[in-house]
């Protein structure tokens, strides 16, 4: 029973060392993940992603370029109102999600038409985080996702 009682605690003691992880330095930790492109379907598209920050400081979303596109901007829906917006926040501890009906990325003045299978290219910069290369695979034009955005 001793022996049972004292591997509880080590394991207690384990798991409370590795909730208290997280980045040493204050820093955001930045990850990328559900990201996608439906195909478009004239000289714009959009862009959806979710950006994960596991680390101990908050960071922006300043600006996105891709070679497909002259100009990548970043906006936010606000009671379904879209506008374009200079960066976009992602909280410590937290994430950003840019999803169809909410906040996006908006590729404009495509130099080249995706077809659904290919992957685009972008790099996503940060106010305080190094940049990010994503590729977005391209879905469908009426591609909804089941999970995350």
């Amino acid at each position: 029973m001793r022996h049972r009682a004292a591997a509880a605690l080590a394991l207690a003691g384990a798991l409370a060392l590795t909730a208290c992880g997280g980045s040493d330095d204050g820093s955001a930790q930045l990850s990328v993940g559900a990201a996608y492109m439906p195909q478009p379907m004239s000289d714009l598209a959009a862009g959806f992603l979710t950006i994960t920050n596991d680390g101990d400081a908050a960071d922006r979303l300043t600006s996105v370029s891709s070679d497909v596109a002259r100009q990548v901007t970043v906006h936010e829906t606000v009671d379904g109102a879209m506008r374009e917006v200079e960066s976009l926040d992602i909280p410590a501890h937290g994430s950003l999600v840019l999803e169809s009906g909410g906040n996006h990325l908006m590729f404009e003045q495509l130099k080249r038409k995706p077809k659904q299978g290919q992957k685009v290219s972008v790099e996503l910069r940060f106010a305080h985080s190094d940049p990010v290369t994503v590729e977005l695979p391209v879905k469908p034009a009426t591609y909804r996702p089941t999970t995350g955005h």
